[in-house]
């Protein structure tokens, strides 16, 4: 067929009907309605990404009581996910991000931690986009996690992050004393913690 100047023919091709996940019931719908209320509120415009069952609301619920048991943590709704700062963001949610078939936790880390659990155990750990280059560790929650485990790296990731008065609380309420090295360790053969 030659070129003369006038319009191509087209087909037109008909738009695939979007597919609809079915409306939440029990606990989720309860979540949904207060993430819904929240982004309202922070007048986010991501759409939100809601868990998809009860063990995935459990975890989240469970994540939520670890992070604002932290003095002065604050839950914040932020491109369409929980995020929870003092100050600064030290954890963000990852609820099926972009069609992802996972539920995990973003939490800044110390060089090295990131390699280090990805190496060890990588059903539970990954390296999450955006922010993993600036070593960031992702834990899937949605698999059984070693809670204690998460309170812990989310406890050192709100440590990266919160003011120093806020990390002299934290020490205070868990009836530590001050991290790291001290001057008074030199000629002992076991440091006091």
């Amino acid at each position: 067929m030659r070129y003369d100047g006038a319009a191509m023919p087209t087909t037109k091709r008909k738009a695939k009907p979007a597919k609809k996940r079915p409306a939440p019931k029990g606990r989720v719908a309860k979540v949904a309605k207060a993430m819904k209320a929240a982004a309202t509120k922070a007048k986010s415009s991501h759409p939100l990404n809601l868990p998809r069952n009860a063990a995935e609301v459990a975890a989240i619920e469970k994540l939520r009581r670890i992070c604002l048991a932290l003095p002065e943590a604050s839950e914040k709704i932020a491109w369409g996910e929980p995020t929870w700062r003092a100050g600064k963001m030290f954890a963000q949610m990852e609820t099926h991000h972009h069609g992802a078939e996972h539920v995990a936790v973003w939490l800044p880390a110390r060089p090295g931690v990131q390699e280090a659990l990805v190496e060890e155990d990588p059903e539970h750990y990954f390296r999450p986009p955006y922010v993993g280059h600036k070593g960031w560790i992702a834990i899937r929650i949605d698999r059984k996690p070693d809670w204690a485990t998460v309170a812990q790296l989310v406890a050192e990731a709100y440590r990266m992050v919160a003011p120093s008065h806020l990390i002299a609380r934290l020490d205070a309420q868990s009836g530590e004393g001050k991290r790291g090295w001290r001057a008074d360790w030199i000629g002992r053969d076991e440091p006091d913690a």
